[in-house]
This record gives structure tokens, sequence and C-alpha cells, in this order.
């Protein structure tokens, strides 16, 4: 129980995966006008104005910011049920062909865990391709020399591992190493993954109206600034937290909205996609070891 309360604490005071960095400093400014407005009050000035908090209803901001952070939320979760589909695509799509697909020469095997490694860049390439960065040395040692020098010149590098796999697929069934039922199912996981790509970057490249964030900003700023107006006359020198402590609460949830809308970047809240992909390359890792084992 102890331990449960330590770890409730820590996870209260924690600065990491949290977006007050992000609203400091519109914090210190609400409670700098609210201390402001105190002054203002003590030396009888006519700010107190208790009228003012019907010129925007705390409903109404409240409506907002909760279909702000659902929007945004949503964005996130469709990330993650995409990246969770690539992972059972990968995992089936590594299994039947480990599993489905005949050796008939020497090169077949080796063809086959090319192939199966070409699944893993598949994710790896989609990961760096949604961040917005180019080929790196982590597809090197998933693919031959070739494919990776003529990988870094693609601009959808992604589609280009998805083709090659798609290729390895139909040679095999020209071979007659598959048969139409296996390459059929074997093709439609493969499109499954090409979906996910398309959903992701669907997620990526529609972002917030910019006209809905900006009135919404707009909105959150006249909202604290005339909060000071309203409870001077009932709080006092108390006027510059309470409001510091409204803008945390605002500014914070609308923050919140900004930090998870686009899931697939390096911040604390975003999808571990490097984990992900270290997942599925562990997965084919064991998959070739253990099936060669027991034909061994």
């Amino acid at each position: 129980m102890k331990a449960e309360k330590l770890q409730w604490l820590q996870t209260t005071l924690q600065l990491k995966g949290s977006v007050t960095r992000a609203i400091y400093k519109h914090i210190i400014w609400c409670g700098a006008f609210g201390f402001l407005i105190s002054i203002l009050h003590y030396f009888r000035l006519p700010v107190s104005q208790p009228i003012l908090g019907s010129v925007i209803p705390s409903i109404v901001l409240g409506l907002l910011l909760v279909f702000r952070t659902n929007t945004a939320y949503e964005r996130f979760w469709e990330g993650r049920k995409c990246w969770g589909s690539i992972v059972n695509n990968v995992r089936n799509l590594a299994r039947q062909i480990w599993v489905s697909v005949d050796e008939i020469s020497l090169d077949d095997r080796k063809n086959k865990i090319t192939a199966l490694n070409l699944l893993v860049a598949f994710a790896v390439t989609t990961k760096l391709h949604l961040r917005g960065e180019t080929v790196t040395s982590e597809l090197e040692e998933l693919m031959p020399s070739s494919m990776y020098v003529k990988l870094k010149i693609m601009n959808n590098p992604p589609i280009e591992v998805a083709f090659w796999i798609g290729d390895f697929l139909q040679q095999q069934y020209k071979r007659n190493c598959l048969n139409s039922y296996q390459l059929t199912s074997m093709q439609e996981l493969l499109n499954n993954l090409v979906d996910n790509l398309g959903a992701c970057e669907r997620i990526l490249k529609t972002p917030m109206p910019l006209a809905y964030a900006i009135h919404l900003k707009q909105l959150l700023i006249l909202y604290c600034f005339l909060l000071p107006f309203q409870i001077v006359n009932s709080l006092g020198w108390w006027t510059a937290i309470i409001t510091a402590l409204v803008g945390f609460t605002v500014f914070g949830i609308e923050a919140i909205g900004l930090e998870i809308e686009n899931p697939f970047g390096y911040d604390a809240n975003d999808l571990p996609l490097d984990a992900i992909c270290n997942t599925m390359k562990r997965n084919i890792d064991d998959l070739t070891s253990l099936t060669s084992s027991l034909k061994s």
C-alpha cells in the first residue's frame, strides 16, 4: 500500500511526459495579471466586474476543450490500432511465408529470411516515413545492400519495401512454391500493411482545422483575462493564485490535445514506435531460429 501511495505521488509530481513545461509561461502570465488586478482592487479602483462571468460561460469553454481533447485522443488511439494491426499482419505473414513457401533450391531458405526481414523493414521505414526522416543505418542489416541503396532515393520507402515483398510472393507462386490460395492469403495480409500505412499518413496529414485551433486559443486567453475581474472582490490577494490554477487547468487541457494529436514522434506521450519495431525484429528472429532448430 505504501509503495502504491509513493508511486501515485511520484506520478503526480513527474515533469517528464507532462505538459507543465509547455504551459508554465501561460501560468506565470495568468498569475501576474491576477496579482495586478489585486493591486488595483486594493487601491479601490473599479476593477471588480462580476458581470464579466457571463461573457464566456464556463460550460461553453469546457465543451470546446472536451471536444479538442477527444479529437486528439481519437487520433492517438487510431494510430495505436494501426500499429497494432501492423504487428499482427507482420507476424501472420512471416509465419505463412516461413511455413508455406517450399524450399526447392539451396538459396530458398536465405531468400525466405530476406523476405521476413523485409517485413521488419516495412515497419521501420513506416516509422521513419511518419517522422519525416530519411533512410538510416537501422535498415542496413534488414536487407541486401542493393536494396538499401535503392531505398535511399525513394519518396515513399514503405511502398517500395511492400513491392519487394509482393514481388517475392509472386515469384514463389510462379516457381510452384505457393498455391493460389496461399498467395491470395498472403497478398491480403500485405494489402493490410499498406492500408495501415495509409491510415497513419491520414492521421499525420490531417491536422486540427486552423480556424478551430485559433478560436479556441483566443477564447482561452480571453477567459483567463476576464477571470480576475470576476473574482477579485471575493478573493482579494488570492486572485493571482486562483487565476494561475485556472490557467494551469485550461491551458493544460489544450496542451494535452496538441501533445497527442500527432502520436508518431519522440515525445514521452507518443507511441513507442522504436520498441514496437524492435519487438517485431525479435519475433522474426525467434521464428526463424525456432523453425530451423526443429528441422535440423
